[in-house]
């Protein structure tokens, strides 16, 4: 990439493209100068630093992946949308692991970029859509979009470390744990009597 062709933009999609490589936590901004061919100083005229920069990759990767589980999703209900969605996220964070891993870690985002991105509200949208599907309403809707987080995101990252070494393949265990999502889902417990959004 040239250098009088940097922009804010370009530099967050090399830097999104480095982590991948190396992962997040060895992003840093002398070696994405060193990827752009540039002086470190010269970044700095695009992001405000380090955590800018990983800031706005966390941003980019929340619309990259909306804009995948929207794809995947469209058309479906229930434990098609379930599986389709699944799918969509597993993916995602199996091509582009420093992007995923910066939708999942806390990073000070600037609040005016944030503000103007679509990605998280679009990701919200989607989730709780899909879950109404299933005639959840509060504050069980909170509850199953927490459950179903944490299940995603437990198996990708378990997967990326090598955690799964039993002979079973994670595919396998990777479709019976949606098999059984969507069976909890549709038999979701009633909550107990007094809970509220805020309990």
């Amino acid at each position: 990439m040239a250098r009088a062709g940097l922009t804010a933009e370009r530099v967050t999609r090399a830097g999104a493209e480095l982590a991948d490589e190396i992962g997040l936590d060895q992003l840093s901004m002398a070696r994405l100068a060193r990827r752009l061919g540039v002086k470190d100083a010269s970044l700095y005229s695009h992001v405000r630093g380090l955590e800018d920069l990983r800031g706005r990759i966390a941003l980019l990767a929340a619309d990259e992946k909306t804009i995948r589980i929207a794809e995947a999703t469209a058309g479906r209900a229930g434990k098609e949308a379930l599986v389709a969605f699944a799918n969509a996220w597993r993916e995602y964070a199996h091509r582009h692991p420093g992007r995923y891993t910066a939708t999942q870690i806390p990073i000070d985002i600037d609040p005016e970029l944030a503000a103007k991105a679509p990605g998280p509200r679009r990701a919200v949208e989607l989730t709780y859509g899909m879950l109404r599907g299933y005639g959840l309403a509060e504050p069980d809707l909170t509850d199953a979009v927490r459950l179903l987080r944490s299940t995603f995101h437990g198996f990708v990252a378990l997967e990326a470390a090598g955690g799964f070494a039993h002979a079973r393949s994670p595919q396998r265990s990777w479709d019976r744990a949606l098999d059984a999502l969507h069976t909890l889902l549709e038999h979701w417990p009633p909550s107990r009597e007094g809970d509220s959004p805020h309990d």
